[in-house]
């Protein structure tokens, strides 16, 4: 009997050639699947390719009595039951690699965008709403000479210090675990405790995954240390920040603006960040390229194909 792979959503097939060949594919069309639809699809399935935005809970697990492993579609997986998935001895496995560059663009676009007040210009000027062009108004912050503190490490971490220092911007990070000296000598940064890095940055910007631990690190408490002419960049995860504690900050005047990728609540969104100019706002595109989607897809075949030949897993998580 052929081994059969469900796929929750249409990701572009050019990464999932060795897939189609080799296995039978279950797949939808760009409408994707309805819940329903996943819960008696999974029933024979051996291999689930999630993607980060769909859930992998109990329920969808207990279905899938076949099931043997989960490959999920991006870096996060916090979507994914891992204590349930252990429980059942399922393998899982994420796509760490192709989304690092792609990230760290996006973040230094969201840099941009907020401290140059792009997004808040074009949108006035294409309601009529820009008057006055006279050189001492509309002014933004330049990049060259701030501070740009990175909160967690990793791979986009160090993609986004690598970027932001061609603009001229100084880099300090927080982390766990401080990466090797080497390293940090070769990006020219230096850790700090959270709350240092918060005092000292001109630009704080997230690169953490979702945990216990990272759930609302960043609410009133922290946003409080930070400078009054300071921005605040998600591009990891929504709950990160306390949303609502966030808009009484920006209200407050607490700090100068804030660029999202990722909500709370996603795909609802705080109706406070909405009206406000010094708030740049994305749907959740960091990764959100052609290029992107297609490497990722490959990075996920790659990882199913590896463990369904007997093989160590690439990506593996648990």
């Amino acid at each position: 009997m052929e081994t059969k792979i469900l796929i929750t959503q249409f990701i572009p097939k050019e990464g999932l050639s060795e897939l189609f060949e080799k296995y039978y594919v279950i797949m939808p069309g760009k409408s994707g699947f309805t819940r329903e639809e996943q819960l008696d699809l999974i029933q024979d399935a051996e291999v689930l390719l999630s993607l980060f935005n769909s859930p992998v809970d109990k329920e969808l697990l207990t279905a899938g009595k076949k099931l043997r492993m989960i490959a999920n579609f991006g870096v996060g997986y916090n979507n994914i039951d891992l204590e349930y998935a252990r429980q059942r001895n399922l393998v899982v496995s994420n796509t760490p690699d192709p989304v690092t560059i792609p990230t760290a663009e996006h973040t230094l676009g969201l840099i941009l965008a907020v401290m140059r007040r792009i997004s808040e210009m074009d949108r006035k000027l294409r309601q009529k709403q820009v008057t006055d062009w006279k050189v001492m108004s509309n002014l933004g912050f330049s990049l060259q000479n701030k501070t740009l503190g990175i909160v967690g490490m990793g791979k986009i971490g160090q993609a986004t210090a690598h970027m932001a220092q061609a603009f001229g911007m100084k880099v300090v990070y927080h982390s766990r675990n401080k990466i090797d000296k080497s390293l940090e000598t070769a990006l020219k940064t230096t850790w700090l405790e959270l709350n240092e890095l918060l005092h000292q940055s001109d630009v704080v910007s997230l690169h953490v995954p979702l945990t216990e631990q990272t759930k609302h690190l960043i609410g009133k408490c922290e946003l409080v240390k930070m400078k009054d002419t300071a921005f605040i960049i998600n591009t990891s995860r929504g709950p990160v920040i306390n949303e609502a504690e966030l808009v009484e900050a920006l209200n407050e005047k607490e700090i100068a603006g804030a660029a999202l990728d990722v909500f709370e609540a996603e795909p609802a969104i705080h109706q406070a960040l909405l009206s406000m100019d010094n708030v740049v706002l994305t749907p959740h595109i960091g990764t959100g390229t052609i290029e992107t989607r297609i490497a990722t897809a490959q990075c996920a075949a790659d990882n199913i194909v590896a463990f369904l030949q007997g093989k160590p897993v690439p990506n593996r998580v648990i």
